[in-house]
C-alpha cells in the first residue's frame, strides 16, 4: 500500500482478486485510475479512500473484446456506439475494438476513421479502438490509417456481405500483407476460401443443415494454409479471425513452431452452441463461418486448452430483426453476444473443468496482447488502468433478449441458462456498470500504442 495515499481514490476488496499469479484474497489499490497496488486482504486504507469490498464474489480484470460490429455510422439502425458499449458495459468488457465494416464509410482511409471517430466520441461506455480495413486499390491508405493510430487491418478473402467492403484476391491478398508487414503492422483475416464457398452446395430455405453444407471446414482451411504461406514468405504478423474449424488446429500449431508470425481467436457461439441444436429457421444462429457439430467443438476447446488458440472474442454482429427472415440463404449472419460472452463461456468452461483463470486468459489477457495493450490492459498489476469486472461465478440467470443493453433484442442465446452473474464493471477506477445496468460514459478513444 502507498504510504502516503497520494491520489488514492478506491481500494477495491475480495476474497478472490485473479492477479497474473494467480486467484487470492486482496486489496487492490486504485490512484489516477491506475492500479497502484494489490496488497494484503487485510491492509489498512490509505487515507481518505474508499474501500468498496465485494466479499466472495470475484474480481477479475476487466473483458478486452477486440471484434465487435458497432455498425455506426451508416447502419446504426442495427447497432450504435452508445447501444454497443452500454452493453459491453453490462457484461464486463472494459474495452473493445470497432470492425471496419457494416458501417457507412468503412474505416479504409483516415477520412472513414475520423467519421467514426466523430461519432464515437462522448457515446462510449468503454474504451473504444479502431481497426482499419484492406480492401481492393487501398494500399496507399494503408500506412495512414496506421500513423492515425488503427489497431491493424481487416480483410476478407470470400465476400463480405457488403458491397462497400469487397474481399482480397491472391494478388491483392499479398500486396495488403506486404505493406503491412513493412509497417510491422497486424493483418487480420476472415478466412474462407472462395473457391471452396463456390463449389458447395448452395441451399436456402430454413434447414440449418443446408447452411452448414454451404460453408465447408475445407473453406476455412484451404484459407489458412494460403495465409501461412504468404506469412511465411513476408515475415509478416497475420491474425485468423472466428476460428470455427478444429480441422486447421494442426496446420496452426506447425506454423507457429516453425517461426511464424501468427494468431489464432474463437468466439463463443463456437464454443457453446452446436450445430445439432439449431432449430429450423432460427436464423439468430447463423454466423459465417457457421456454428459447427459438437465433436468439432470438443477439438476447438482442446485446442484452447494447448494453447493454439490465442483468445475468445465475441464477433458480435447485430442487425434489425427483420434481417433475422428465417430463412438461411437469406438472413445477415450475425450473433449478438457482446453482454453474454463472458457468462456464456464460463457455463461451458466450469462444465468442462477449466478455472476462472483460464477465462481470464482468453477474454481479457489474449486479446490485450493481441491488441498492443498487454502492459495496460487485460491483468490486475500494478500500473494498468483499473478495469475490473465483478462476478458471481456460481449464480445462474435466464437470457431474456429484453433485458439486454444491444440495440435490437435478438440472440441466438435467449432462453438459455447461463452461469455467473457480472455484479460491477469498473473502468479507469469508476464504476460503470452496477448489476446489469449502465451508469456512466467515461469511455475514451484510443489508438494502438507506438513501439
Amino acid at each position: 500500500m502507498p504510504d502516503s495515499g497520494a491520489g488514492v481514490r478506491l481500494v477495491l476488496r475480495s476474497t478472490r482478486v485473479i492477479t497474473p499469479e494467480g486467484t487470492r484474497a486482496a486489496s487492490v489499490v486504485v490512484a489516477d485510475g491506475r492500479i497502484a497496488s494489490v496488497g494484503a486482504h487485510d491492509a489498512e486504507l490509505p487515507g481518505g479512500a474508499r474501500l468498496v469490498d465485494v466479499g466472495d464474489d470475484v474480481v477479475l480484470p476487466g473483458l478486452v473484446d477486440t471484434h465487435v460490429h458497432v455498425n455506426d455510422p451508416g447502419r446504426t439502425e442495427w447497432e450504435g456506439f452508445f447501444t454497443a458499449t452500454r452493453a459491453a458495459a453490462a457484461g464486463g468488457v472494459t474495452t473493445l475494438l470497432d470492425m471496419p465494416l457494416n458501417s457507412l464509410p468503412p474505416t479504409t482511409t483516415v477520412g472513414g476513421l475520423r467519421a467514426k471517430q466523430d461519432v464515437a466520441r462522448g457515446k462510449a461506455h468503454v474504451d473504444t479502438g479502431f481497426w482499419g480495413g484492406a480492401v481492393p486499390g487501398n494500399v496507399p491508405d494503408l500506412q495512414p490509417l496506421h500513423e492515425a493510430g488503427v489497431f491493424g487491418f481487416k480483410c476478407f478473402l470470400s465476400p463480405s456481405g457488403v458491397e462497400e467492403f469487397p474481399e482480397l484476391d491472391p494478388a491483392r491478398l499479398a500486396a495488403a500483407m506486404a505493406e503491412i508487414a513493412r509497417l510491422d503492422g497486424l493483418l487480420i483475416v476472415h478466412a474462407e476460401d472462395p473457391a471452396h464457398l463456390g463449389t458447395a452446395p448452395q441451399r436456402d430455405g430454413r434447414a440449418y443443415a443446408g447452411f452448414l453444407a454451404s460453408r465447408p471446414r475445407a473453406a476455412e482451411n484451404e484459407a489458412i494454409a494460403r495465409l501461412v504461406a504468404l506469412a511465411r514468405e513476408l515475415d509478416a504478423r497475420v491474425h485468423v479471425l472466428h476460428l470455427s474449424s478444429s480441422d486447421a488446429l494442426p496446420l496452426i500449431a506447425k506454423a507457429r513452431g516453425e517461426g511464424v508470425r501468427l494468431s489464432v481467436e474463437t468466439c463463443p457461439h463456437f464454443l457453446t452452441l452446436t450445430a445439432e441444436e439449431v432449430p429450423d429457421g432460427a436464423t439468430e444462429f447463423k454466423c459465417c463461418p457457421p456454428i459447427r457439430e459438437r465433436a468439432n467443438q470438443d477439438a476447438l476447446w482442446q485446442g484452447l486448452a494447448e494453447g493454439v488458440i490465442d483468445c475468445v472474442v465475441s464477433d458480435h454482429s447485430p442487425c434489425t430483426p427483420d434481417l433475422k427472415d428465417g430463412d438461411f440463404g437469406t438472413a445477415w449472419g450475425g450473433i449478438s453476444s457482446l453482454q453474454l460472452g463472458l457468462p456464456a463461456v464460463w457455463t461451458e468452461a466450469r462444465r468442462r473443468g477449466h478455472t476462472l483463470e483460464d477465462v481470464v486468459r482468453w477474454m481479457s489477457a489474449g486479446p490485450a496482447r493481441l491488441a498492443g495493450l498487454g502492459g495496460r490492459k487485460g491483468a490486475i498489476a500494478p500500473g494498468h488502468d483499473a478495469d475490473f469486472a465483478v462476478l458471481d461465478p456460481d449464480a445462474a440467470f435466464t437470457v431474456d433478449p429484453a433485458r439486454l443493453q444491444h440495440r435490437n433484442p435478438v440472440t441466438a442465446y435467449a432462453g438459455r441458462t447461463l452461469h455467473g452473474v457480472v455484479r460491477a464493471t469498473w473502468l479507469r477506477g469508476e464504476q460503470i456498470a452496477d448489476h446489469g445496468r449502465p451508469l456512466q460514459q467515461t469511455g475514451q478513444l484510443i489508438e494502438r500504442p507506438s513501439a
